[in-house]
């Protein structure tokens, strides 16, 4: 029976292909997946649906597992966790050979910022600003990826956050919804490419759906609580940007909406997801999103994982309450068979996307990993967008870029911290590869100048808080000599020095997943040896490190250059020298805005006006919206970032005063390099509609163009402003413009602007 089904199945792929002429994809990949429903019991199809971890199985162990066993009864739809083409196609084997249907596994993976070869942070990447390189970085990752066997991804992570204690900040591309639109779009077209049968590219999986950023107090995995109002404005436009681009699957989110956790939430799985915007792909839950319902207190486990499937979840990622307990729930009445086999075809039908009915091995050629992994083409890229995505904060007295003939004294917990330059999610990697500061330093001063070393002070001063910033074998090597022991070294080394450089900040893993902070200033220990470092009178340099925006009030006001490295990824330690020493102008811009104060936050520059605003250019003045020990401003405005080159803005100039909703305007303005240097300027378009039917945002970024400008040459940039740019979602939800006056601004960031006015009739 079994040979005359699998038969039958490749009868069908070999009919369906020779009729492309006559028929579209969709029309064959129904015939195909109508048919192989046909074919399935209950308990096959309910085994589409589940998906367990693998973890990291052996080489020659897999079929003795109890995964194996499950795989062989078809109660297995797919599996994650698991890196290597061999390791793969020995599991794949299971299903298409021993199962009774042949139905192949889809295999998934974090790919969050590269696979072997890393890029930057998400965070850091956004900062580059440069929608191509975005794109090409979610390329390379999926070239890497499928050549290693995996074929679905869950990336992008498209979470608008605005307080920088949550941890999954480094994640994301930031606080604002339209930059966020741009790049959620870019990375899925990278990695789904044109054409998602292709063997070098993978199933993009858009999260965390939805709201999961703002999560109150900036606590990991904790209630999320708004308006729909802005829930439409603000938090969904990047997750509907990567559905409009095409992604294939989307992962639900922990939090709770409206009372009801996103993983059984029916208005937003299948009202807005699909209803509303269309989505034809498969809805996954996160990571024992299913069963920590219980924990929410909506029902045991046979509830809330028949709440889920009836919401619109797909698939049960490790859970596996739907694996054990639907068809219960299905004899019981709590569900229905339609319900099942709409979920069972959507895992069905992405499988037939990716190809994998007409070859299950198509992504398990070992050949092919061994030449498109990690090679020096891939980590040479990843050199360049590392730098390109630093941020310049301050640079008093041009102290950047540094000679290469000097004595640098470099100094910090991050200096040489191999395991950390690739920073948080980086699961794919190969951490003996990354390059780490002092390398970097040393490689390129070599022969010409110098560089001595110290650690300086540990990453915390409490070993416990170091122990929990250090996970997954990313330690530091913690220093048992006392604090004041290792800054006396690091003195007695800066003053062999002409400049210190210190590389301090977060660990790679204070960020990321469960790494929530309720105070985000440079750790204690770290801060002491800046202050120390500064009393030399030595000239130093700050190269920071972080996965959040910090409040670094103090090293603004005190140390007089800043540069803002994230984590760049493996190149890492070669990307700083190249900003340090001036063979690369850095052109990061920020997309977070940095507070004073922990107590700012949530911090967003896209704000509301209360009805008392403080007014431009005060600190404090009684029965206004301010604080009595610190200003509203923040250290650092949404989009700022240096360059080693001075940006002159010209007056805006307007094509027009008015416009109507079928017309447009075109705004310009002359941009000119004054410095001495060629540089990349981020132009930032933002739109303030004055009076609205509900309250408007003081300012929106609406558009932006990266353009490289040479020394004393001056570009006229302009925009064309539509009426999708003047569009917000009403009270009543509806979207749309309405008519009055705009104010439009172009500038080098959201706080330094040139301004102009026009009116929509």
């Amino acid at each position: 029976m079994r040979k005359i089904v699998i038969a039958m199945i490749a009868a069908l792929i070999v009919a369906t292909s020779c009729t492309k002429k006559n028929t579209s994809g969709n029309q064959r990949m129904n015939v195909v997946v109508d048919s192989i429903l046909s074919l399935m019991t209950l308990e096959e199809k309910i085994g589409q649906l589940n998906l367990p971890s693998a973890g990291d199985f052996v080489t020659g162990q897999a079929e003795n597992s109890d995964i194996a066993k499950k795989i062989e009864k078809g109660m297995v739809g797919g599996l994650f966790n698991i890196k290597s083409v061999a390791k793969i196609k020995e599991i794949q084997k299971l299903a298409v050979e021993k199962s009774r249907l042949k139905i192949p596994l889809i295999f998934g993976m974090d790919i969050i910022h590269g696979y072997e070869t890393q890029f930057p942070i998400p965070i850091g990447l956004s900062c580059s600003w440069d929608m191509d390189l975005i794109k090409q970085t979610a390329r390379v990752a999926a070239t890497e990826a499928s050549a290693d066997g995996i074929n679905w991804n869950f990336s992008p992570m498209v979470d608008i956050a605005r307080d920088a204690r949550w941890g999954r900040i480094a994640e994301g591309s930031g606080e604002d919804p339209y930059l966020g639109s741009r790049i959620a779009a870019a990375m899925v077209k990278g990695y789904q490419g044109d054409d998602l049968s292709a063997n070098n590219t993978i199933m993009s999986c858009v999260k965390h759906y939805a709201l999961y950023g703002a999560a109150e107090s900036g606590l990991d995995y904790n209630t999320t609580d708004m308006s729909r109002v802005r829930m439409y404005n603000e938090y969904f436009p990047p997750y509907k940007a990567a559905v409009d681009a095409g992604v294939g699957s989307v992962m639900a989110s922990f939090n709770e909406i409206d009372g009801v956790p996103a993983t059984a939430n029916k208005w937003l799985l299948t009202d807005v997801l699909r209803t509303q915007w269309g989505f034809k792909g498969f809805v996954v839950s996160d990571y024992t999103g299913v069963s920590e319902m219980v924990n929410h207190g909506i029902g045991d486990l046979q509830t809330v994982s028949a709440k889920a499937l009836v919401a619109g979840n797909d698939m049960d990622m490790v859970s596996e309450g739907m694996l054990t307990t639907l068809a219960q729930s299905l004899k019981e009445g709590k569900i229905t068979q339609e319900q099942i086999d709409n979920a069972c075809r959507r895992i069905l039908e992405a499988k037939y996307k990716l190809g994998l009915f007409a070859d299950p091995y198509r992504y398990c050629n070992e050949e092919r990993a061994k030449k498109e992994v990690s090679t020096p083409e891939n980590q040479a890229f990843s050199r360049s967008v590392a730098s390109q995505s630093f941020v310049l904060l301050k640079n008093n007295g041009n102290l950047l870029p540094l000679k290469k003939e000097k004595t640098i004294a470099l100094i910090g917990p991050l200096a040489d911290a191999q395991n950390n330059m690739s920073g948080t999610w980086s699961v794919g990697a190969v951490t003996s590869q990354s390059i780490t500061v002092r390398k970097g330093l040393e490689e390129a001063t070599a022969g010409k100048g110098k560089i001595v070393y110290a650690k300086g002070s540990n990453l915390f001063e409490d070993a416990k808080l170091e122990e929990f910033a250090t996970p997954f074998g990313k330690t530091l090597g913690r220093d048992n000599r006392s604090s004041a022991e290792l800054r006396d070294e690091a003195i007695k080394i800066a003053s062999r020095a002409d400049v210190i450089v210190a590389a301090v900040g977060e660990s790679s893993e204070m960020t990321g997943e469960a790494s929530s902070r309720s105070d985000i200033q440079i750790p204690d220990t770290q801060r002491d040896l800046l202050k120390a470092l500064v009393k030399t009178g030595k000239p130093v340099v700050l190269v920071l490190f972080t996965g959040r925006p910090l409040a670094i009030k103090w090293e603004d006001e005190n140390i007089p250059a800043i540069l803002n490295v994230w984590f760049g990824g493996t190149e890492t330690g070669y990307a700083i020298a190249d900003v340090l020493f001036g063979d690369v102008n850095p052109s990061g811009k920020l997309t977070t805005t940095f507070p004073q104060s922990v107590g700012q936050l949530p911090m967003y520059y896209a704000h509301k006006n209360t009805g008392r605003p403080l007014g431009d250019g005060k600190w404090f003045s009684k029965f206004r919206s301010n604080y009595l020990d610190v200003s509203n401003d923040p250290v650092y405005p949404f989009g700022f970032g240096l360059s080693y080159t001075e940006f002159a803005y010209g007056d805006l100039k307007l094509s027009k005063s008015e416009m109507t909703a079928a017309d447009s305007i075109t705004v310009s303005v002359d941009v000119t390099n004054k410095g001495q240097r060629d540089g990349s300027e981020v132009v930032q378009l933002y739109i303030h509609d004055v009076v609205g039917s509900v309250t408007r945002p003081v300012k929106e970024l609406k558009g932006f163009q990266k353009v490289l400008i040479k020394a004393g040459e001056t570009k006229t940039i302009s925009f064309t402003i539509h009426n999708e740019e003047l569009s917000f979602y009403n009270y009543d939800l509806k979207f749309g413009s309405e008519p009055g006056k705009f104010e439009v601004f172009i500038g080098t960031n959201s706080r330094d602007t040139k301004k102009a006015e026009f009116e929509l009739k």
